[in-house]
C-alpha cells in the first residue's frame, strides 16, 4: 500500500497495546498503524496456547486467534494497518521517517504513539561463554518456527530461565513433539509464582535451581551445555538452548532521537498520561518496562488512548516536571517516572520491580511525608504497585529491606 504523508494519529507497533489504542482513537480521528513484521498482531501471533483474551473478548483464546481478533476489531473500527514498514527516525513535529517496499518516506501526525514491545536478552547479553553452534534461540524465535512455520528446530533442548515465558517455551516444545531435557535457573527459586514451578516436574523435565550455564559446546549444532550448580560442574547432553526471559524494551528508536530514555527500564520516560519527554509522543505497552501480559498491555493501550483523546482536544494538563526517585538498591525501576497534575491519567498507580528476592516495606513519600506504603515479600519480574501522589509534587519511593 502507499503510505499517507499525513495522519491524525500514527501508531508504531501492531501488538496488543498499539491495536487497542488505535481501535479507540479511530472513532474520532484518522489512525495509521505501522509495523515492521509482515503480519499484524504482535507477539501473541507466535503463542499457540491459552490463556489470552479474557479481559478483551471475555473468553479464553489461543494467541494466534487473539491476535487476529485484535486486528479484525481495529480494521472494523476504521484503522489503517501497514505492515513491513520500518521506522528509522523520530523527530519533533512530530515527524517520523520510515522505509517500506516503496522506499524512504516521511509521515507527519498530530500525535505519535510508540508501542514496540519487548525482546528477550540474548546469550551474549547474559555473558554465556563457549562455542557458537546453531540451535541457540529465544522463546519468540522458537514460537515463530513452531507455530508460524511448522518447524522443529531441535528435539532435546535445555531451557534457560523460569519466568512465565519459560513455561510458555515448554508448552511450545511439547506442541511440536520436542522434549526438553532440563530447565536451568540461576536463582534458588523459580521466578514465576507458584505453582508454575511444578509444571516442568509434571512434564518430567528436571528443574535445576541455583545453577548457571557456564558454556555451550558444539561445532555446527549444540551438543552439550556445561552447568555449575549445587553439586559442582557437569555436562548436559542436548541439541539446543532456549534462552528465555530477561526482557528488554524494544526502544532502539529512542537512541539518537530527541526523546528521553530511562536507563533503569530501558524504555522511554513517561508521565502519568503516557506522554514522553516530547508531549506529541506517547508510549504504551511493554515498551515501558519488561514485562507484562498481553492483556495488561491491551488495557494500557486503551488507557493511553483516552489520554491522547484528551490531548487532541486540549484537555490534558501541562507536561510533567515533577520527578520520581527511588531509594533502596533492590528497587529496579518505576513507571511513570514523572507526575503531572493528578487526574484520570493513563497510569493510576506506580508500577515497580525489584532486582532480587527481597522482603521489607516500600513507601511513597511527598516532601518527606509518607502517603502510601506496602509490605512486600517478592522476587524479580513480579508486579508491585503504589498509588500516585495526591498532588503533583516530587515523589520519593523508598524500600527498607529486612
Amino acid at each position: 500500500m502507499t503510505l499517507p504523508q499525513e495522519t491524525d494519529i500514527l501508531v508504531i507497533g501492531a501488538g496488543p497495546a498499539g491495536l487497542a489504542a488505535a481501535t479507540i482513537l479511530a472513532k474520532t480521528a484518522r489512525v495509521l498503524v505501522v509495523d515492521r513484521e509482515a503480519t499484524a498482531g504482535g507477539i501473541p501471533r507466535h503463542c499457540g496456547h491459552y490463556p489470552f483474551g479474557m479481559r478483551e473478548f471475555h473468553r479464553l483464546m489461543k494467541g494466534p486467534d487473539y491476535a487476529r481478533a485484535l486486528v479484525e476489531r481495529a480494521v472494523q473500527a476504521g484503522v489503517t494497518i501497514a505492515t513491513r514498514v520500518n521506522v528509522v527516525q523520530l523527530e519533533p513535529g512530530p515527524l517520523v521517517t520510515v522505509t517500506s517496499d516503496a522506499g524512504l518516506s516521511e509521515i507527519r501526525a498530530k500525535i505519535v504513539l510508540i508501542a514496540t514491545g519487548v525482546r528477550e536478552s540474548s546469550r551474549a547479553q547474559r555473558l554465556i561463554g563457549g562455542e557458537k553452534p546453531g540451535g541457540i534461540i529465544p522463546t519468540g524465535a522458537l514460537q515463530g518456527l513452531v507455530y508460524l512455520e511448522g518447524r522443529r528446530p531441535f528435539r532435546r533442548p535445555v531451557i534457560l530461565g523460569t519466568e512465565l515465558v519459560s513455561f510458555s517455551a515448554i508448552m511450545t516444545c511439547l506442541h511440536a513433539g520436542i522434549r526438553p531435557v532440563a530447565m536451568i535457573e540461576p536463582n534458588a527459586e523459580a521466578t514465576a509464582r507458584w505453582p508454575a514451578a511444578l509444571y516442568p516436574r509434571l512434564k518430567g523435565i528436571p528443574l535445576h535451581l541455583s545453577t548457571s550455564i557456564r558454556a555451550i559446546e558444539g561445532r555446527e549444532r549444540v551438543e552439550r551445555v556445561i552447568v555449575d550448580g549445587p553439586t559442582g560442574m557437569q555436562a548436559i547432553e542436548t541439541d539446543g538452548v532456549i534462552v528465555t526471559g530477561k526482557f528488554r524494551p524494544e526502544a532502539t528508536l529512542f537512541d539518537g532521537s530527541h526523546l528521553e530514555k530511562d536507563p533503569k527500564t530501558g524504555g522511554p520516560v513517561v508521565d502519568n498520561f503516557g506522554r514522553c519527554s516530547d508531549p506529541a509522543y506517547f508510549a504504551a505497552g511493554n515498551l515501558l518496562r519488561p514485562v507484562e501480559t498481553a492483556g495488561w498491555s491491551w488495557s494500557e493501550g486503551v488507557a493511553v488512548a483516552r489520554s491522547i483523546e484528551a490531548g487532541l482536544t486540549g484537555k490534558l494538563p501541562a507536561p510533567a516536571t515533577q520527578p520520581v526517585t527511588l531509594k533502596g538498591d533492590a528497587l529496579s525501576w518505576v513507571v511513570p517516572q514523572r507526575i503531572s497534575v493528578p487526574s484520570d491519567g493513563a497510569h493510576q498507580r506506580f508500577q515497580l520491580r525489584v532486582n532480587r528476592k527481597v522482603k521489607g516495606r516500600i513507601s511513597a513519600r511527598v516532601g518527606g511525608v509518607e502517603y502510601a506504603s506496602l509490605s512486600i515479600d517478592t522476587r524479580p519480574e513480579r508486579r508491585i504497585s503504589l498509588p500516585l501522589p495526591p498532588t503533583a509534587q516530587p515523589v520519593e519511593i523508598v524500600l527498607e529491606a529486612k
